[in-house]
């Protein structure tokens, strides 16, 4: 057997966990007979580290990151902590999420579900992304935007990041604006609520903006986590 263990960035906020146990909980779901353990990069229990030293012995493990971004907890603080654990020869480190289709579609859902219509030719979409110091992971988040485009004729969307001056977020309104849209929305590419996702959205709501939800433990996100899981997986019968 091998375990997915689904590891989580971690947050201060409660709602951020419990979103990821939604998910782990809606994968599971999703594959009945799979072993699928929740971890934390940090601030919450249990911890990477904890997870895979309590994992029976000679278990194998794909460690599946519920990161969109392939920035720092996934390019270095994972690997870390999988080193730590000398667990190397037993575990593989899955794929981030990433700009999937699936979850472009959620996403797509989520503004549909302010009750903006995908006929609407004059709405333009703010899509804000946590951001990061790795320039080739933001170029990754800014293809989001054209691709939420997509099938609808919607005017306009455009990327902003939140870790970036607040005074961005509304230069990209501004951008949307002159682009012909009537209609501006946030769209959040954020898994859970959280602190940031918060300042978000008193961003929004001070500009007069509405705010679609976060991606939280929709079906695809669990297809998205399983797909990532079994690629993984094949790479190591592969090898």
């Amino acid at each position: 057997m091998t375990s997915l263990v689904l590891t989580a960035h971690g947050s201060k906020d409660p709602r951020s966990a419990a979103n990821a146990r939604a998910v782990a909980d809606r994968v599971a779901l999703v594959r009945p007979g799979l072993d699928v353990r929740l971890a934390f990069c940090e601030l919450n229990a249990p911890s990477l580290g904890q997870v895979l030293h309590g994992l029976p012995a000679a278990r194998r493990a794909v460690v599946t990151p519920l990161l969109l971004a392939n920035a720092y907890h996934a390019r270095v603080d994972i690997p870390h902590q999988i080193g730590a654990c000398g667990a190397t020869e037993r575990v593989r480190q899955a794929s981030v999420l990433g700009e999937d289709e699936r979850l472009v579609s959620v996403l797509r859902q989520r503004v549909a579900e302010l009750g903006a219509s995908r006929l609407d030719d004059t709405l333009g979409v703010l899509v804000v992304a946590i951001g990061s110091s790795d320039a080739t992971a933001n170029a990754r988040t800014r293809e989001v935007a054209p691709r939420l485009l997509e099938g609808t004729p919607w005017v306009a969307a455009t990327t902003a990041f939140a870790t970036r001056p607040r005074s961005s977020l509304a230069e990209s309104v501004d951008v949307l604006r002159s682009r012909g849209a009537r209609r501006v929305v946030v769209a959040p590419w954020f898994l859970a609520p959280g602190l940031l996702p918060d300042r978000v959205r008193r961003f929004a709501e001070a500009a007069g903006l509405e705010m679609a939800a976060p991606l939280g433990a929709h079906r695809l996100v669990a297809e998205t986590v399983l797909s990532r899981f079994d690629q993984a997986a094949a790479e190591r019968i592969a090898a």
